[in-house]
């Protein structure tokens, strides 16, 4: 069988394709989650990666939930009220986490329609970017259940507090100009550009310096919680240890004599 989850490395942009489109890509089928989760840890860990550019196989970027499994009730779906639970923390939660606190920017790539979990797993990403086919949809209420990924948490810190509840409770889907309009997208490109247009964007990213790169994004998801001294004090520390590095001097040089700059994570 082919992989669920393609990764591709080119430089140091790595994009992750996901690869069902038999499905519409469905992200709750254990083998998907746990390929997500591992590929985000395993570019993660990797420091030759800068970005990372996620998106779908096919006409669809996700269609969420596994409508079949949730009709006949196994994988995720399936057992009594705590085994969903520990189903659910094990599976769709884990994916989401290892997203969200990834180091690399990330890129969504939004093909194509965005449902349930597909949607959720797009707000986890840094950026959006859209063809004008893509649609999302916040569909739980629409088959009797409630998001169980996070979607209620990080939807109000995308497009705010009654965009989100307009999404969550009525379950229907926005096209591409209107989440443009709400800020959720960056922009919107026609189908045949829109892989132009997240490489593009991901190498003017990955030209930067690597750590500072991961610290930057490391102090904007903590800026989300936090109060401002302490996002001061820890932007004071990550600053100091800036300072010392050799991708620190390379820059200043680079602006200095009018070229181009070279980092290596040091």
């Amino acid at each position: 069988m082919p992989d669920k989850l393609l990764y591709e490395q080119d430089g140091h942009v790595v994009t992750l394709t996901l690869n069902a489109p038999e499905t519409r890509n469905v992200i709750t089928d254990r083998d998907m989650m746990d390929a997500i989760a591992e590929a985000f840890e395993r570019a993660e860990a990797d420091q030759s990666v800068r970005c990372i550019v996620l998106t779908g196989a096919g006409k669809a970027f996700s269609s969420g939930g596994n409508l079949r499994h949730m009709k006949d009730k196994v994988s995720i779906f399936g057992g009594t009220t705590l085994e969903v639970r520990d189903s659910y923390k094990a599976g769709i939660q884990r994916m989401v986490r290892t997203v969200w606190n990834c180091e690399v920017p990330i890129i969504a790539a939004v093909n194509g329609p965005a449902f349930g979990a597909g949607c959720d797993l797009t707000a986890f990403c840094d950026i959006r970017i859209a063809s004008t086919t893509a649609v999302f949809a916040e569909n739980f209420v629409r088959v009797g259940i409630i998001s169980g990924d996070g979607g209620a948490w990080v939807w109000p810190r995308q497009i705010g507090l009654s965009r989100a509840a307009e999404m969550l409770f009525t379950g229907e889907p926005i096209d591409a100009q209107t989440a443009l309009e709400w800020g959720l997208v960056s922009s919107v490109v026609e189908p045949d550009e829109l892989m132009e247009k997240a490489y593009a964007l991901a190498e003017r990213i990955a030209y930067n310096p690597p750590r500072q790169l991961r610290l930057s994004k490391r102090l904007l998801r903590q800026g989300m919680t936090a109060r401002l001294d302490d996002i001061l004090e820890l932007s004071a520390i990550y600053q100091g240890a800036c300072h010392q590095t050799d991708d620190h001097e390379e820059a200043v040089d680079a602006l200095l004599e009018k070229r181009d700059a070279s980092f290596t994570g040091q």
